[in-house]
C-alpha cells in the first residue's frame, strides 16, 4: 500500500491528510486542478483509462461551474449578489448551498453565518469593526427560487465555508454518473466513494497527528482556525463568529454524508462549546466529530 502526501489550502480551513488507496487489483487514474483556491486531486482505483478521462473531463466543466457561482475573486454570480445587494434567477446549486447554508445557522445557534463577510473584511485590513459588524446578519438574506436579496446595502456573503463540499458532492455525482465506484476526490473537502475504506491521517497545521480513519463512501471536512491568518500582522484566526468572536477550538474534523454539510458544521464549530457541537450535531444524523483539538 502506497501513501501519498496531500497538503491542501483552503480560505477556512487548512488540514493536511496522508492519503493511502486501497490495496486493490487495477489501475490507479490521477487528476490535478484548481477550485475555489484549493488544489483539487481526483483519484480512481480501477474502472478503464477511458471511464476516468471522461470523469476528468466532466470533472473539470463541473468545476469550472462552481468557479462561475461562488468565487469571491471572478465574475460570479457570488460577487454579482454581493455588488448588486440582488441576484434573479439564482441556479439550483445556489440555492441548494443557501438552504443548507440557512439550516446550519439554524441548527449551530447562528454560529455558521455567511454575512460575516464585511466583518472579515474590516479585520483583515486592520480596520475598525464597528459599521462591520452592522452588516452581519442572515435573517437578512431572502432566498427564493425567483431572487436572492440581501436586505441592507453593503451586505456581502462568503460561501467558503460550504461551496468547496458541495463542489466535492458535485464531483461525487460525476464520478456516478461514470460507473465509477472506487474514488477519492479531495476539493479542499474530502469525498470518498465505494465499499473499499480509504485511510486518512488528520493532521494540525504544525503536523501532530490527531487522528487516523478509515473513510467510506463518506465525506470528511477539516476546519483549522489558524490554517490562514488575516490582519496586518497576520496573526488573527481566518474562521470569526458573527459577533466577531474568536474561535474555541484550533481544528475540527467533522464527517457526514455530503461534504457540504460536513464543511458547513466544520466551519461553525471551531466558534461553539462542544455540548453546542453536539446539540447542532443532533439535527443532522449521521454527522459527527472525527477530530477536535483545543
Amino acid at each position: 500500500m502506497t501513501t501519498a502526501a496531500l497538503n491542501r489550502r483552503r480560505f477556512l480551513a487548512l488540514s493536511a491528510c496522508a492519503l493511502a488507496a486501497p490495496a486493490l487489483a487495477g489501475d490507479r487514474h490521477r487528476w490535478q486542478g484548481v477550485a475555489l483556491g484549493a488544489d483539487v486531486a481526483l483519484t480512481v482505483q480501477g474502472g478503464t483509462p477511458s471511464a476516468a478521462r471522461a470523469f476528468f473531463a466532466e470533472a473539470a466543466r463541473s468545476l469550472r461551474a462552481v468557479e462561475r457561482q461562488f468565487s469571491l475573486f471572478t465574475g460570479s454570480d457570488l460577487r454579482r449578489l454581493n455588488a448588486l445587494g440582488r441576484l434573479a434567477h439564482p441556479s439550483d446549486d445556489m440555492l441548494a448551498v443557501l438552504h443548507l447554508a440557512g439550516r446550519v445557522h439554524d441548527a449551530t445557534g447562528g454560529a455558521f453565518d455567511p454575512t460575516v463577510q464585511p466583518l472579515w473584511q474590516a479585520r483583515r485590513l486592520g480596520q475598525d469593526e464597528t459599521a462591520a459588524a452592522a452588516l452581519v446578519g442572515w435573517g437578512d438574506v431572502q432566498v427564493g427560487p425567483g431572487e436572492i436579496r440581501l436586505a441592507r446595502p453593503g451586505m456581502a456573503l462568503t460561501l467558503n465555508g460550504i461551496a468547496q463540499g458541495l463542489a466535492a458532492d458535485r464531483l461525487a455525482q460525476v464520478a456516478a454518473r461514470h460507473g465509477l465506484s472506487r474514488v477519492l476526490i479531495d476539493a479542499g473537502e474530502l469525498r470518498a466513494l465505494g465499499p473499499t475504506p480509504w485511510d486518512a491521517r488528520i493532521e494540525a497545521p504544525g503536523g501532530q497527528v490527531l487522528r487516523n480513519l478509515a473513510l467510506r463512501d463518506r465525506a470528511l471536512a477539516t476546519s483549522a482556525a489558524f490554517g490562514t491568518r488575516i490582519g496586518p500582522e497576520q496573526d488573527r484566526a481566518h474562521i470569526i463568529g458573527p459577533a466577531g468572536q474568536a474561535p474555541r477550538w484550533s481544528v475540527v474534523s467533522i464527517s457526514a454524508d455530503s461534504a457540504m454539510l460536513a464543511d458547513a458544521l466544520s466551519t461553525a464549530a471551531v466558534l461553539m462549546t462542544r455540548p453546542a457541537i453536539d446539540k447542532a450535531l443532533s439535527a443532522f444524523p449521521g454527522a459527527r466529530i472525527e477530530a477536535l483539538a483545543a
